[in-house]
């Protein structure tokens, strides 16, 4: 499974607007850093983020962890809303 599809699958499970979850993938200056942006609905972002970040930093461990098996590059995921 690819990192963005990864990434959609767990936040769109986390997501009560589950329309208006959107993942991508952008380039970086460096070639071993992959960039991910996540935008969820400004109703949600609470509940993605996680008390404390707790959510996030799940959600960026588990894509971490599957792109060490793959690719062996870093993964920055950003979360916003909109």
């Amino acid at each position: 499974m690819d990192l963005v599809e990864l990434t959609k699958e767990i936040v769109t499970a986390l997501a009560k607007e589950k329309d208006n979850v959107n993942v991508k993938e952008f380039e970086t200056d460096d070639e071993d850093t992959i960039l991910i942006e996540v935008m969820v609905s400004a109703n949600d972002i609470g509940r993605i983020i996680g008390k404390e970040g707790k959510n996030a930093k799940a959600i960026r461990t588990l894509v971490q962890a599957s792109s060490y098996l793959k690719d062996n590059k870093k993964v920055k995921i950003n979360i916003d809303s909109f």
